[in-house]
Formats: structure tokens, sequence, C-alpha cells
């Protein structure tokens, strides 16, 4: 700034210099011959000083333009003094014009005041030289072309001073210089016609009659007037523009671009010299946030919180800008502090208070907000955390080992080998019981980080519960390295098992190096101990077993090892003969879904205790297997559960049991069909439209097909169970809770999952003779189904006495061998049908098993 102040000056001076030594040549009918010169040059000084006094102003990014009547004072004073003597005049009178001005409203330096004068007498210099190079206007008659030149000498000085000014203001706050001079011009433009038009008028009054010049005044209050509501206008709607553009910035989630938004902003709205933000946090820390008019915002931590303010302060001194501060506040919580500071030439008023109070405000709850989004994130990270990994030791947890080694396997090659080791620690009871459970677990946390120190890129560690935990290979050497503990045989494929010994001598050798690294002392509660464990090592394919599965075979070798003596053994499968028959089995029922004569259903209807009406058919699945012979549920559907086949067998068993019903339709019996849901099935969000998809294949309403599900099951808290439910419900398909009474929560499992029917588990039908308890437990059910109007079926009536016994204990429907062993479907239609005559002739059926298949 010195520099450009310097050059301004040596310019303005030089023209002042030459200005007055070219030569005068008054005209010979000049009004003022008579004025002495210094008089003549003191009045075109005077008329400069007034037009800078009248100024307005307005806001130019963090800068003050400045508008005054400069062309008018250019105009008139060519008209009184010859062109050379102006850029003198201009020095002269716009020195003590800004030097008036800085005593009170602007408080500008002297530097700034010579810089203006300078400036202006510069901008003079250059109007003068193209005015006089189309005419003389000294003392002269308005003619159009003297009035053409004129306008172009203003125009000149227009240009002068406003670039000028824009190129002040991008030297002081580094922004770009063509902006500004846009704007400036923009301000400027409409006063500078009135200027040239003020000037005219005055110079043809003075050639006329000097008594129009009492007319001036009100003429010129006017346009002042004007001028100055049109910048107030044109300043209000940038500074609102500013605010909307600047508070919508405000629209992030972190505090770091809610904080860089409001420095920004608040440069912006309030055209500010700097800005400074504290943002108080929490956790009682404090971070600055500064930028100066142009600058990057700059982030600094405070050593020691900002002292609290109780309202907005300004503050200020001569030798700098004056600044507003504002606490910023969400209800009683304080958020922080904003400080703006001003330049040294503005001066803030009410309105920049108004609207800094509304910026801080906004400002306020964007930063509150973030600072809520941000706790809640790390409480979200730390409950996500905390659902997957165990809270003593770190590590992951079971379920977290189980979905975390399910997702490795998928992305491995069916046959790519992976090694699963479970390890427990041997008595570790007894270090519970002597040394305190505090010991155990200080124990669990030694045994988890030296675990964790032998974790190899890529493998999954975890603490599945208690003093169990298990590791998960999933590269082993292509080349096996040497047996070091069991010689195993060395086949050239994968068993059928989906097993893969041959690589089965590395994993059992880190299976022994993590048995040898726990077993190195250690001091837990003051007393030095050594951990021995045992460890099972499995080793599979990555397509042939899941992780529980894998976890089952690793725990039988486990088991193994402790069995014999040793620390390490690896899963043999001819010790578990259940998973070779499960495999089969497996692969066997594939072979059955895929046929139509294998899996049959067998139909068992529920009658009403008083008409022997039939109030719905169970379908129970059974398997007429080739080789094995005829296998009830309890043979195979566990092993369905367990497996990859449980979604195609339940569409299988779906599609049987509504294909039998739609037969039953087509003979105009309106009876429900049961099936038994797998507990499993429900975390299946795909059942419900698979379900539907069947329903409308074969033309069976919803409300025909009844699912029974188990309590204990459906109390799990899962949401994928709840959202099963209702999409289930809200087909219109009934649910009926099977076995109720045997789990754990049965009146809080009613008030949850909206039901249809509830069915009596057999368990206390078959007591409820002997058993008061189990009569009760039957009497109270019945009690509760009619209470909350839910139809009431007891399972596995067998006896006479018992329907008597069901009947007097106001049971309405009932099922069991008693009434009708379940039978083939095409028999169905004859049984529903007689039964269905029967009730409607009011003629009780006798409700016998003789003869029914």
């Amino acid at each position: 700034m010195l520099v450009l102040t310097s050059v301004v000056l040596v310019a303005a001076l030089a023209a002042a210099g030459v200005g007055l030594t070219v030569p005068v040549d008054l005209p010979p009918d000049d009004p003022l011959d008579s004025v002495d010169p210094l008089v003549r040059l003191a009045v075109v000084a005077g008329v400069v000083a007034l037009a800078q006094l009248a100024r307005l102003r307005f806001r130019v990014a963090s800068g003050v333009v400045n508008v005054t009547w400069g062309e008018a004072a250019l105009v008139i004073g060519l008209y009184l003094a010859p062109a050379g003597w102006l850029p003198v005049a201009a020095l002269v009178g716009a020195g003590l014009g800004w030097g008036l001005l800085s005593l009170f409203p602007d408080r500008r330096s002297v530097v700034e005041v010579v810089h203006i004068a300078a400036s202006l007498a510069a901008a003079v210099a250059l109007a003068t030289a193209v005015v006089s190079a189309f005419g003389d206007p000294l003392g002269a008659r308005m003619t159009p072309a003297l009035t053409g030149a004129l306008v172009l000498g203003s125009l000149t000085y227009l240009t002068v001073t406003a670039w000028l000014a824009a190129l002040t203001m991008s030297l002081r706050h580094r922004l770009p210089m063509g902006q500004l001079l846009l704007r400036a011009l923009r301000g400027k433009l409409p006063m500078f016609v009135g200027n040239v038009l003020v000037g005219l008028a005055v110079v043809t009054i003075l050639e006329h009659d000097l008594r129009w010049l009492l007319l001036l005044p009100p003429v010129w209050w006017l346009l002042q007037q004007m001028y100055g509501q049109r910048l107030r206008a044109d300043d209000e709607r940038r500074t609102w523009r500013a605010f909307a553009e600047a508070t919508g910035a405000f629209n992030q989630l972190d505090e770091r671009g809610v904080a860089t938004a409001g420095v920004s902003g608040a440069l912006a709205v309030f055209g500010a010299e700097r800005v400074e933000l504290d943002v108080t946090r929490g956790d009682g820390r404090s971070r600055r946030y500064s930028a100066g008019a142009g600058g990057p915002v700059v982030e600094q931590e405070l050593a020691t919180p900002p002292t609290a303010s109780t309202g907005s302060s300004t503050s200020g001194g001569d030798n700098s800008g004056q600044v507003l501060t504002r606490p910023l506040e969400v209800g009683a919580a304080p958020v922080g502090e904003l400080r703006v500071r001003f330049p040294r030439s503005m001066v803030p008023g009410d309105r920049d208070r108004d609207v800094l109070s509304a910026f801080a405000d906004a400002l306020a709850a964007a930063l509150h907000d973030a600072a809520t989004h941000q706790a809640l994130a790390i409480m979200a990270a730390q409950s996500s955390y905390e659902a997957v990994h165990d809270p003593l030791t770190k590590l992951v947890n079971r379920a977290a080992m189980l979905s975390k080694g399910d997702l490795a396997l998928h992305r491995l090659a069916h046959d790519h080998p992976v090694a699963l080791l479970l390890l427990d620690i041997n008595n570790f009871k007894e270090v519970n019981d002597t040394l305190g459970h505090a010991a155990g677990d200080e124990l669990l946390q030694v045994t988890a980080r030296r675990l964790e120190e032998l974790r190899g890129d890529g493998e999954v560690l975890g603490r599945l519960g208690g003093d169990e935990f298990a590791l998960l290979i999933t590269s082993l050497p292509a080349t096996p390295a040497p047996p070091v503990a069991l010689p195993l045989p060395v086949p050239t494929e994968l068993n059928v098992f989906g097993e893969w010994p041959v690589s089965m001598p590395y994993p059992l050798r880190r299976a022994q190096e993590i048995v040898a690294e726990l077993a190195a002392p250690t001091e837990v509660a003051g007393v030095r101990m050594s951990v021995e464990a045992s460890v099972g090592v499995v080793v599979a394919g990555a397509g042939t077993a899941d992780m529980t599965e894998l976890l089952r075979r690793a725990d039988i070798a486990m088991y193994q090892a402790k069995a014999g003596g040793g620390s390490v053994a690896s899963y043999d499968s001819s010790q578990d003969a259940a998973s070779t028959d499960q495999l089969a089995l497996l692969a066997e029922l594939r072979e059955a879904l895929a046929s139509d004569d294998q899996l049959m259903l067998a139909l068992q209807p529920a009658v009403d205790l008083a008409t022997g009406a039939p109030t719905g058919v169970e379908a129970l699945i059974r398997w007429r297997h080739p080789r094995r012979g005829r296998l009830g549920p309890a043979d195979f559907v566990r092993t369905v559960e367990g497996s990859e086949l449980l979604a195609p067998f339940t569409r299988y068993v779906v599609d049987k049991a509504l294909a039998v019903a739609a037969d039953w339709a087509r003979h105009g019996l309106d009876v429900p069909i049961s099936i038994n849901l797998s507990a499993r099935s429900l975390l299946d969000p795909r059942l419900p439209a698979e379900v539907g998809e069947s329903l409308r294949r074969h033309q069976v309403p919803a409300h025909r097909l009844v699912l029974e599900i188990t309590e204990t099951v459906v109390m799990s808290e899962l949401g994928v169970i709840d959202e099963v439910l209702s999409e289930l419900r809200g087909m219109g398909i009934q649910l009926a809770v099977d076995d109720f009474g045997t789990g754990f929560s049965s009146l809080t499992f009613l008030t949850r999952v909206p039901v249809d029917e509830l069915k009596v588990d057999r368990s206390f039908v078959m007591a409820m003779a002997d058993s008061p308890e189990a009569a009760a437990i039957v009497r109270s059910t019945v009690g509760l189904g009619r209470e909350l109007g839910l139809r009431v079926v007891a399972e596995g009536v067998e006896t006479a006495d018992q329907r008597a016994a069901l009947a007097e204990l106001g049971c309405t429907a009932a099922q069991g061998y008693h009434f009708f062993r379940p039978m083939p479907s095409d028999k169905i239609v004859t049984v529903l049908r007689t039964q269905l005559d029967s009730a409607q002739q009011a003629r009780i059926f006798p409700l016998r098993a003789d003869g029914a298949s």
C-alpha cells in the first residue's frame, strides 16, 4: 500500500507542477477576469472539498467505496479555472475534505488521506487532459461539442477513481481486482449521471443568472437522498443475499465444515476485515477458526477456553477497526463466540448488530447440530463396536466371529482350504475359584493379547465366550510344511467331508506355536503361572461348511485333545458319525426336492368339540426315502434347518400344501390349512414374497393359510423377524402359536406379536388328567384365548377322557389320534365333506380313530 500511495502521490505532484507551468490565456469575456488567481484557485479547491464532504458510501467486499460529487466539481472547476490549475485544486481540496472527515466519522490515518487526495488529483489530471484535447471550457459558452468533451472527461475521472479504489482494496484484502472494479462502477454509475447534470446546470447558471443558484440546494438535497436510498437498498439486498448463501452453507454435519462456512460467511456478509470463531466443545476444549479478508480459514486449538461473554459487545480503537462480539448459545448451553472486526473506515450500526445477532443464532444452531451429530456418530460407532466385540478382551465376539468368518469363506473358491483353531484354557475355573474373577479376567486379557500378537494378516481372531477363543486361517501354504505333531496321510483330493488333510500340518504347527506361546510364564494377580490350553483344529474347503459347522468340528477336536491328554488334536470325522450321516442326508434331500414322489404331505384335521365340524387341517411332511424307508419330521427337519436347503424346502412344503387346499376349495370346502414354519425361516426377508407368489399361483385366499410359529423363536429381538411377521400379517395370512405355554414369556409374546390361534402343547393335554398344574395351564390358555378373541386348539388328544376334560375346561377345538390320524391328501376331501355334512345335520360325528388312516 505504501508503494502504491507513493506512486500515486508522485504522479499527482508531477501533474500539479506541470499544470501550474502551462501558460494561461483567459478569454476576453471571462466573467471572473477581475478575480485574483489565488482566489479563483481557492474557490475551485473549496468546490472540490464540498464535493468530498457530501459523500455517500457503499460496501465492496471488506472495504468501502465512497461516491462523491467529484464529477460535478470537475465540470465546475474546468469552467472557473484553467485546466492546468485543477490538479493542484483537487489535491488541496480533496486533502482538506478528507482531512475533516478523518477527524470524526472515518478516523483515517494521514497516509490514507494523502492516498485519497493524490488518487483524486491524478484522476483530475487525466480528466482535464482529455477535456483539453477537445476544447477549453474556461469561461466558454456551453456548446454540444464542449458538453461532450466535459462528459468524456467526467467518464475518465469516474474510470480512474474506480480503478484506483479497486486496486487499493485488491492489494489490501488480497481479492480479485476485476470483481471489485465492476462492483465499484455499478455503485458509482447512477450517481455519475446526476453529477454531470448538476455540474452542467451550475455552469449554465453561472453563464446567465447567478440567482438561479438559490434553487440548486433543494435539487441537490433530493438527489443526495435518492442516491443514498438506492445505495442502502442495494447494500441491503447484497447483505441478505450473502446472509442466505452463508447460512445455507451451514447445512453440514461436521464442526469444521460449519465453522469454516461461518467464518467465510461472516467475511462476506459484513465485509469484515477479520473474523474469529471460538467453538466450545462438550468436553470443555475449545478451537478457534479465523480468517482475514481474502485469506484461508486457519484452525487453532486453544490452551484455555475463551472468557464467556454475556451479550453482544463492541470494541475497537484508533488504530484498528471496531469489533462486534456475539456469544453463541443454544438455550442455556454455550457453543462458542463470534468476533467480527470491521475495517477502520466502516462504523457498524444497529443494522449490523441485528444481522450479526441473526447470523450468530443460525451459526450456533448449526454448530450445536453438528456437535450433536458427532456425539451420536460416536455413540453409534461405540455401540456398533460393542455389538461385535468382547468388552473384556476387545476381540470380536462369537456373533461377529461367525459373521466375519462366513463372509471370508464366501469370498473364497469352493475348494479353497481354510483352517479353524478352537482354543480352550485348561483349569480356568480353578483360577476363578482360587484367585477370584478379577484374576480370571486378567488371565483372559493376557491370553487375548498373546493371541493377537500371533494373528496373521487376513486371519480372524475372536473370543467365543468363557475361556474359548477361535482363529480362522484363510491362507494356508500351497506346499504343506513337514508335520510337527501328528503324522497324517497325504491324500491328493478333497474327501467326502470337504476336508483338506494335505494342508493339516501347517495348522497343527500354528496350534502348537500358540500353545507354546501361551505356556510362557506370566503374572496374574501377583501369582506367577503358566497357561495351559487345548486346541482343536479342523481344515475344510471354504465352500463345504459354514462357520457354525467348522466350530462344531473344531469343538469335537478340542475335546479329543483334552480326552487324549495332549494339547492339540485335529478333527477326526470317524469319531463324528453325525457329520457323515447329515451330509449324506442333505445330499439325498436335495434329490428328493427335485423329484415329486418322495416328500409327501400327511394331513390331520382339527375338529370343533361341540359339532365335529373341521376347524382346520395341519399339513405334516413325511419322507418316503428309497433306502431309509418312511421318515418323520424328527428324522430330517433339524438337519434341514441347519443347512442351505431350508429355503427351497420351505417353498416346497408351502407349494404342496396350497395345492391341496386349492383342490378341496374346488370341492366347495372352505377350511384353512396350517403349516409349521421353521425358526430360521423367519430370518429370511424373502419369505413373504415367496409365500405370496404361491398363494397367487394356486388362487388360494391368504386368510385360508395359517403359519404355525413357536413363541420361543418369536421372542427374539431381531428386527428382521418383526418385519417378516408384519409383512405376512399384512398380506392377510393367519398366524398360530404352536406349543403355546412351553416358552419363557408366553404372555409377553402375545402382547408383542398379533396372532389368530393358540395351540396348547400336547404335553399339557396328556398330563392334565393327573396334574392340576397342567389342567390349570390349559384352563388359563382357553380363558386367555377367549378374552383376546383367539382360537384355541388342543394338540395330541388321544383318548375320550382327554376330549371330555378339554370340553369341560371350555376348549372348543382339538386335534389328535382320538379324532384322526394324519392321512394322505387323496382322502382328505372325503373326510372333510363327511364332517361338514354331519355338522350341518346337527349330528355329532363319532369321534373315534378306528378306521382312520
